[in-house]
């Protein structure tokens, strides 16, 4: 069995509220994995990622992200 590897990827600031927070909160976490994409193999080293692993995390959608990621 395959071993997925989840990352860390922090959405900083206080909990968002309101109708439109979920949308916001998802948009936010599209933006930095897609971000991912722009790191150059050296910087995705430094935070212990492979080109392909950055490009599969770039691909999942929005709401495939743990709960503690969208406090």
């Amino acid at each position: 069995m395959a071993h997925t590897r989840h990352i860390r990827l922090p959405l900083s600031g206080p909990r968002p509220r309101g109708p439109f927070a979920w949308l916001k909160t998802m948009a936010g976490l599209q933006r930095t994995r897609r971000h991912l994409l722009d790191l150059d193999d050296a910087l995705l080293r430094d935070i212990g990622l492979t080109r392909d692993e950055a490009m599969d995390e770039a691909a999942r959608r929005p709401w495939d992200a743990p709960a503690t990621w969208r406090r």
